[in-house]
């Protein structure tokens, strides 16, 4: 496979914390297109986009949470996981920011999908259900009328006594004849 191989360096830091580390990138793309170093290193800085992304949907949405059988089950998974990252994403101009202590706060419209996903509840909330609210349906089985439940008998819980040691015989009292000591035994 044909590509470009380029090496990058830093020529100069802002605040030199530590000795730059040489960067490779690898291109690859048609033969008659031309390089543009400034769209690789775009391209290169967009990955981190896409790795905050791809976490997000693992951690946060469940992407690889199920464990599935059959491909249809995991594309199916993947749909709805994708679902509910749009929606997120289309909920941030809908919803207010709620930001910890130690976050820096975002602008309008411009919340991240972890930020919003705190407080879609609140949005769910207001928006309301186009359910409505279930009927009851006659008396339960369990009541036939008798006006306030008898409280139930109380049953105390059987319990084995506890093994006791068999009780040893007492010591033979010992011959004061005999010349062999005290007994070990």
């Amino acid at each position: 496979m044909r590509g470009t191989l380029i090496r990058v360096e830093v020529a100069r830091l802002p605040r030199p914390t530590r000795e730059p580390q040489v960067l490779w990138l690898w291109w690859h793309g048609p033969a008659d297109y031309p390089l543009d170093l400034d769209f690789v290193w775009r391209a290169y800085l967009r990955r981190f986009d896409l790795e905050h992304t791809f976490r997000f949907l693992k951690q946060t949405l469940g992407w690889q949470t199920p464990r599935v059988r059959y491909p249809e089950q995991a594309d199916r998974w993947t749909w709805l996981v994708l679902v509910a990252y749009t929606q997120l994403r289309l909920a941030r101009a809908l919803v207010a920011d709620r930001r910890l202590p130690w976050e820096r706060p975002y602008p309008h419209g411009r919340l991240t999908p972890g930020r919003v996903r705190r407080t879609v509840a609140a949005l769910l909330l207001a928006l309301g259900t186009p359910a409505a609210a279930p009927q009851p349906c006659g008396r339960s089985p369990g009541d036939h009328g008798a006006g306030a439940h008898r409280p139930r008998r109380a049953i105390r819980p059987s319990r084995k006594p506890p093994d006791r040691p068999a009780r040893l015989p007492p010591p033979l009292p010992r011959d004061p004849t005999d010349s062999r000591g005290p007994s070990c035994g």
